[in-house]
């Protein structure tokens, strides 16, 4: 059994969850990320083999924010390698995307990273998404669009990008793990 992108997006978005501890079901997660249920329940499975993710009582799915965070952090972007191609219209990614882009200022004459898309407005570099649906899913949902671009400052930025963004992403998820220890 082996990852796939889509379990990395689906972990993620479940990630949004952590503190409220109401996952929502696999029909609803299909829906927020363009997949079918089945895809989404095939992610959950492989994320719990891998130990990223485990089923509480009810059959519902949590995400353990620690191996998660030292996956994301350690070996992802050696799993999914970024893949980059011409100019074209899309959604900014990486450094060119909140919450990078208040601290990292695109360098003179480079066009940022971007995820096709034809609803796009910004003109730059692609950067292929981690998975087809990404565009669209993260621009129904603002938080889970930020661990997307910080994930793909990860996976193709600069060791300064990289470094921003592990730092925020591990000042994210403490807080949330700090939140649902909390009673």
């Amino acid at each position: 059994m082996v990852l796939r992108p889509q379990d990395l997006l689906v972990l993620f978005r479940l990630s949004l969850d952590g503190a409220s501890g109401d996952a929502p079901s696999y029909a609803a997660l299909a829906a927020d990320l363009g997949l079918t249920a089945s895809e989404v329940h095939a992610a959950v499975t492989r994320a719990v083999a891998a130990q990223l993710a485990l089923k509480d009582p009810s059959g519902r799915a949590r995400v353990r924010l620690e191996p998660l965070r030292l996956f994301v952090q350690h070996g992802a972007r050696y799993c999914f390698p970024p893949t980059r191609g011409p100019q074209t219209r899309g959604v900014p990614t990486g450094y060119a995307a909140a919450p990078l882009n208040a601290v990292i200022r695109s360098p003179a004459g480079e066009l940022p990273p971007v995820w096709p898309d034809k609803n796009g407005t910004v003109r730059g570099e692609t950067l292929h998404p981690l998975y087809p649906t990404v565009p669209q899913a993260a621009l129904h949902r603002k938080p889970l669009y930020e661990l997307l671009a910080v994930f793909d400052a990860i996976r193709a930025g600069s060791a300064r990008e990289r470094a921003l963004a592990v730092k925020w992403l591990d000042e994210r998820w403490s807080d949330a793990a700090a939140d649902a220890a909390s009673p």
